[in-house]
């Protein structure tokens, strides 16, 4: 695995402020706002060139609206206005975060345009800076190398797609994000995963970084030897990291399968051209090629001579036509058919000859179909020679969209250097000696430095306290203090991933409210044994008081405890006659079933104890 994998991670971190460019505050809200239209066209970098990735995304032919949620956005957002100074406290946490790596800070700070035209900013670039660079970071014994830190804005939030119009909203739109990009030295899938977390658990740290599903976003940079860089752009989830790894390895190592033996074959280019082949489906049961002749659109074949049985492999080993329809999907289609699924979807053995016929090649010969009005299917089509003739080169340089299988699709290629121009409107922020000392002497915590103290002063056992410094480290401390952090540290390390496990979210609890239990059972009102109902009750909208009364909890006296646990004694004094103190192992079930969550588990015990003895006697 060492040999074969090299992989960088780029994380993309909200920050904690108000927007990178204006004062509206960082929120997502549900209130669409005013409307506009924008459409958008890449233009020149300062070296005259156009982006290939912008150059492509431009012949999709897309229009953009955009809600403009008025609590959340202004001008600027909607690009009516140039953007104010950048926000001071969003540059001092990026500040933070590069000392904390080890890395060198820029002198001066410049902010540049980076060509993004698929709509999801309004101006058509997006804002971002180099802030510090040269860091590393140890992980696991192993030194990974920080290349850049940025600071940058978030783009729009998508709301729909219909046809070739985007639905934005520009709530998100501006967000300050801070942008780690490492070198690519990791070797394993688990270790980007674990590289992933660290880099989680400084930001953390910091106190300065927006938390939650969606504030966080992951881009993997992946090649094997003989492949190409690939990325696979806006993971979210942490657990998929390396499953995305390990499956973009193996889909290189295909395509290179797949180069071998089309090379073995002899297929040096696609020299044929696309043919209008619709007499061929004349009497075809493909609902979607009826339906595409009948909207009064034609059917369309590429020959691909010599490449039948990589389209899609016997075992599934090989799915070359998987990329061709990603290609072709760029292009306006939902898909295209290919002979190594045929007969299938309607299309017959019938109608496959007909089709191998009309181009003229063999039985054995390949070809792709396009069902839809001509200048849709030649540009589709196009798309998917162009990616025909790369396979005979090996793994094509692109970008790719996660999936939530672990798979990823086509995207758009991957950009260069002819994307980026320096940005007129934000001058540029010099980062002096002063700020850095007084960014040095307030540096936060580190995780395992966090771990350490809370084994000193909490007591809890040391594995306990890396998983509550790298994740609930506020809350714990926050319950902790009211003297229970055993019983904080029991109900976020146990509680709560049982609750996941059962479908119920733990982070929907309010913060207030898990203050307010704790609260409460310092004052005595319940049991600690109740806690994990009473959360399960909290994660399902209750608050405090109504979950205690749901569950039936009022607090118990000595004696009305006693009283209760004399009766379940009495009722089994044959039992204990027979099996003396030993019978206190088997009736502590019973016991805590009636006494749950009223009386503490050793309180009870004591009581049960206690009943047992004076029956004895």
């Amino acid at each position: 695995m060492v040999d074969e994998l090299k992989c960088g991670i780029e994380i993309h971190q909200q920050l904690d402020t108000k927007k990178l460019f204006c004062q509206c505050e960082c929120e997502l809200v549900d209130e669409p706002g005013g409307e506009f239209m924008r459409r958008l066209r890449p233009s020149q970098s300062e070296m005259g060139e156009i982006d290939r990735a912008a150059l492509l995304e431009s012949k999709k032919r897309m229009s953009f609206v955009y809600q403009a949620p008025p609590s959340v956005s202004c001008l600027v957002e909607r690009d009516e206005e140039p953007p104010h100074a950048a926000n001071p406290d969003a540059m001092d946490a990026v500040l933070t975060v590069s000392r904390m790596m080890g890395c060198q800070v820029l002198d001066e700070v410049h902010f540049m345009r980076k060509i993004v035209i698929d709509g999801s900013n309004t101006t058509g670039f997006q804002r971002t800076s180099l802030v510090s660079m040269d860091g590393n970071l140890e992980v696991n014994g192993r030194s990974i190398s920080i290349q850049s830190v940025c600071l940058e804005e978030d783009a729009a939030r998508k709301v729909e797609t219909n046809g070739r119009q985007v639905t934005y909203r520009i709530d998100r739109l501006g967000i300050p994000l801070i942008e780690i990009a490492t070198g690519p030295d990791m070797r394993t899938p688990e270790e980007v995963r674990e590289v992933a977390y660290r880099i989680g658990s400084l930001l953390r740290a910091t106190k300065k970084v927006k938390r939650g599903i969606g504030t966080i976003r992951e881009d993997l940079n992946i090649s094997i030897p003989g492949g190409a860089r690939i990325e696979i752009k806006g993971v979210q989830e942490l657990r998929m990291l390396p499953i995305y790894v390990d499956v973009e390895m193996h889909r290189q190592q295909s395509l290179l399968r797949i180069r071998d033996l089309l090379r073995e074959r002899g297929v040096t280019d696609v020299n044929d051209d696309i043919m209008d082949v619709t007499d061929a489906f004349k009497t075809c049961d493909s609902k979607v090629i009826r339906s595409a002749i009948k909207a009064k659109g034609r059917v369309w074949a590429l020959p691909l001579n010599g490449y039948q049985g990589v389209l899609r492999s016997e075992d599934g080993s090989m799915r070359l036509g998987s990329e061709l329809a990603g290609r072709a999907r760029t292009r306006g289609v939902k898909g295209v058919f290919h002979t190594d699924e045929m007969p299938a979807y309607g299309i017959g053995v019938e109608d496959v000859k007909a089709v191998r016929d009309l181009l003229g090649i063999g039985d054995e010969g390949a070809f792709v179909l396009c069902a839809a009005k001509k200048i849709i299917a030649e540009d589709a089509l196009d798309a998917v020679k162009e990616r025909a003739i790369e396979a005979l080169h090996g793994v094509p340089e692109e970008t790719r969209d996660p999936m939530l299988d672990g798979t990823s699709r086509y995207s758009r290629p991957l950009p260069g250097a002819a994307r980026m121009y320096p940005e007129t409107d934000v001058p540029p922020i010099c980062i002096d000696a002063e700020r850095l000392a007084r960014i040095d002497s307030n540096l936060p915590e580190l995780p395992e430095e966090k771990a350490a103290r809370f084994v000193a002063e909490y007591g809890v056992h040391e594995q306990q306290a890396q998983q509550l410094a790298r994740e609930y480290d506020e809350l714990f401390e926050t319950l902790a203090v009211k003297g229970m952090a055993g019983v904080a540290a029991s109900v976020i390390l146990g509680t709560f991933p049982e609750m996941e496990r059962e479908g119920l979210a733990s982070q929907d609890i309010p913060h207030d409210s898990l203050v307010h239990v704790f609260d409460r059972l310092a004052a005595g009102d319940f049991a600690k044994e109740a806690l994990p109902d009473i959360m399960r009750q909290l994660a399902q909208g209750k608050d405090v008081d109504g979950a205690i009364e749901a569950l039936g909890l009022t607090s118990l006296d000595h004696e009305e405890a006693y009283g209760i646990i004399q009766s379940l004694v009495k009722g089994r004094e044959s039992f204990i006659r027979e099996r003396g103190m030993d019978a206190m192992g088997p009736l502590m079930g019973p016991v805590m079933q009636e006494l749950r969550g009223k009386v503490d588990g050793k309180q009870a015990s004591d009581l049960l104890r206690r009943a047992i003895t004076e029956l004895l006697e």
